[in-house]
């Protein structure tokens, strides 16, 4: 399209068909240009109710008005504001620079809307139907809003920079050839990404994207059976909040807010692996309320991401692993019932200053959670979960779960040392309760003094020995580093010999576990 055509009150061109002669008419005086009928069921646009030429314009005259349209009438801002209109063809802005504001709303395409590489002002097309949007590289300096479309071949958002705020709520996107319902790796969103209630059935990839503000899939369903990932956002930055949380439904409920109460909500669905690792989030990651749907060899994997707070409270999945490798948060809110079982949790690496749990978390709980942690005996799970209670002022829980951990190691050493595993804790459990080395000794002392006291143990030389104190000689042998003078003047036969060196043997155990003990509080303080 070349033609142009004067100001003022100039007719447009003649090869216009009539609907496409209003739409002229209606961007030059910036108003909108609605071609509903009225009826519900034959102007949704992705009904099957099929709409004629009255409602049809060619999408080459579309981008002729775009790119190259007539001025405004005086005292007007030319601008695209389509409403229930059919576009014939492809929507071909490829390249393109369009300073007009575009507006769509139950618009139905024919055809892809392709958009490589274009510039615009704002776009907004509200419950559209479009087969395809193929928009790598866009660049838009407001917003780009898609809510209520339905894009049947998927959407390519691929290395895209949206000024502000990119919106997608109650979208319908369904997966191109590539098994991806939305490609949108590297890019960039100035404000927020608004993806509640989403429908997507693929991949949604959002590989290396950045967003200035938040991330919201609040009531999203993500299902994706043809391959391992519904949500495939490694390195994805996010100034803010990533929400994975349920949504308000109806008139009263509010985008971007937590439901009132006595709201009807819709939760976060995901059929399908994924995977945030070595994710950036500002704020914080919140999965409250989500439900995920794995298989056996699918996973949520958080490897090495970075929050201040993660809010791990959805449904416990059935099936399926959750990866917190490598991952630092300083907050770290959890309910008991929202972490998988064992061997389905993988936590090597994971730091985490603060525990905010919701809801009862007895400690038992919490040992099974770090039990669950690894297969095979891991000390750090242990080491930074004590750490964590002991700078929260619970030292007696800390030592619970270092004795935890000690018992865990016992399973795997070798027979020999898993029995004198099996000593230290049924003595004084590894030094981390010293109290009951006082406990045995007493009774061992007690017992000893008894039963040498019944004896009569001839010197081994005549005047060359203290007089007789069972207790004494019971104390001494309990007794390795200290000689109370009462060992090796007398003369042991039989059973009191191997009374005597079982004894010896208990109080070299005893005094062993104390040191260990001993050593292991020093080195915490």
């Amino acid at each position: 399209m070349t033609e142009r055509v004067g100001p003022g009150g100039a007719d447009p061109p003649e090869h216009l068909t009539a609907p496409e002669a209003g739409m002229w008419q209606a961007f030059r005086d910036g108003t909108v240009y609605d071609l509903s009928s009225g009826d519900t069921v034959v102007d949704d646009p992705h009904g099957g109710h099929p709409w004629g030429p009255e409602r049809t314009v060619r999408a080459r005259v579309v981008c002729w008005l775009l790119l190259d349209g007539p001025p405004a009438l005086a005292g007007r801002v030319s601008s695209l504001k389509l409403a229930g209109v059919q576009i014939s063809g492809a929507l071909d802005l490829a390249g393109g620079i369009v300073v007009p504001y575009v507006e769509m709303r139950a618009c139905r395409f024919e055809r892809d809307v392709l958009l490589p590489e274009a510039r615009f002002t704002t776009v907004r097309m509200v419950d559209c139907s479009i087969p395809r949007l193929e928009a790598a590289r866009l660049h838009t300096e407001g917003d780009l809003h898609l809510p209520r479309c339905r894009f049947p071949g998927g959407i390519r958002l691929t290395d895209a920079r949206i000024g502000t705020d990119l919106m997608l709520n109650q979208a319908v996107v369904h997966r191109d050839r590539s098994g991806r319902s939305m490609t949108a790796d590297g890019m960039n969103v100035g404000q927020d990404l608004q993806a509640e209630m989403l429908e997507s059935y693929g991949e949604l990839s959002l590989r290396g994207a950045t967003i200035g503000v938040s991330l919201s899939l609040r009531g999203a369903r993500l299902v994706n059976p043809y391959t391992r990932l519904a949500l495939n956002a490694p390195q994805l930055t996010v100034e803010r909040s990533l929400y994975l949380t349920p949504a308000g439904v109806g008139a009263q409920a509010r985008s971007g807010m937590t439901p009132a109460r006595g709201t009807r909500i819709r939760r976060f669905e995901c059929e399908g692996g994924v995977r945030l690792d070595d994710g950036r989030f500002g704020d914080a990651v919140d999965f409250e309320g989500a439900r995920f749907t794995f298989t056996d060899e699918q996973e949520l994997s958080l490897r090495r991401v970075q929050t201040p707070e993660l809010r791990f409270l959805g449904e416990r999945p059935a099936r399926g692993r959750v990866v917190l490798s490598g991952a630092r948060v300083v907050n770290l809110m959890d309910r008991a019932d929202s972490w998988p079982g064992p061997g389905r949790l993988h936590m090597g690496g994971f730091a985490y200053e603060n525990l905010v749990p919701r809801g009862p978390f007895p400690l038992a709980l919490r040992l099974r959670w770090v039990d669950a942690a690894s297969a095979e005996y891991n000390p750090e799970p242990y080491e930074r979960l004590a750490a964590v209670l002991r700078e929260g002022g619970e030292d007696e829980d800390a030592r619970e779960v270092l004795l935890a951990k000690q018992r865990r190691r016992r399973e795997s050493l070798p027979v020999a040392a898993k029995l004198w595993g099996y000593a230290q804790d049924w003595t004084v459990a590894y030094g981390y309760r010293p109290g009951r080395a006082a406990v045995w000794m007493a009774v061992l002392w007690a017992a000893g003094s008894l039963a040498f006291a019944r004896a009569d143990h001839p010197p081994l030389k005549s005047g060359e020995h203290p007089p007789w104190n069972p207790a004494l000689f019971a104390l001494d042998l309990l007794l390795p580093v200290i000689d109370l003078g009462q060992v090796g003047f007398w003369q042991l036969r039989g059973g009191w010999q191997w009374l005597s060196a079982a004894f010896i043997l208990l109080g070299w155990i005893l005094a062993t576990t104390v040191a260990a003990g001993a050593t292991r509080t020093l080195r915490r303080t």
